[in-house]
């Protein structure tokens, strides 16, 4: 807020203003005038409705803590912009991730840090997904595998040989029969 990239519209949310950052959406290439807003968002106390929530006002049931602007807990990609300045500070090399964390959440981290004054990220890698059935492979979905069930069936060595064997941005489709033929290969 001091530096003038955010502000509070008085209803205990503090908003970043995308506008104001030449380098917001460098991460994804994307035209800031193209994006439409999130289908849940709530934009009668946005500038634009684009603007991300830094803080958000308390919320009965949530855990809340006090602030100049009223209780209220971080937005979620503060949170991790905070945990990557807390644990590798103001600038560090490489930050990674899900393709699917490109945008909004990575570009929201750079913008926030940026707007705070650190470099943040020299490099990015965004990582492509295991996926099951052509669907991405999570516990949200409920498609998940532990890897301690996995390791009945094969050695650990097999399995990063089988999880290696695609190159990093390309996605993986997990099967059995393919672990199986992978670990085969690996023992050759």
């Amino acid at each position: 807020i001091d530096k003038g990239a955010a502000y509070a519209p008085g209803n205990g949310d503090v908003y970043l203003e995308v506008r104001k950052l030449d380098s917001y959406l460098t991460l994804s290439r994307q035209k800031l005038d193209d994006l439409l807003p999130a289908g849940d968002a709530d934009d009668t106390a946005k500038r634009d409705v684009r603007d991300f929530a830094l803080w958000k006002g308390a919320k009965p049931g949530e855990p809340s803590w006090p602030t100049p602007w009223g209780n209220g807990r971080p937005g979620w990609h503060l949170e991790c912009s905070a945990m990557a300045y807390a644990y590798l500070g103001e600038n560090f090399d490489i930050h990674g991730g899900g393709i699917d964390l490109i945008f909004p959440h990575h570009e929201n981290e750079i913008a926030q840090s940026k707007s705070a004054g650190y470099e943040f990220a020299n490099y990015w890698m965004h990582n492509a997904w295991v996926t099951t059935a052509g669907e991405k492979m999570s516990k949200s979905l409920g498609n998940s595998l532990l890897v301690k069930e996995i390791l009945k069936s094969v050695r650990a060595i097999e399995l990063r040989w089988y999880l290696g064997s695609a190159h990093y941005r390309s996605m993986l489709e997990f099967s059995h029969a393919a672990l199986k033929e992978s670990a085969t290969a690996f023992s050759r």
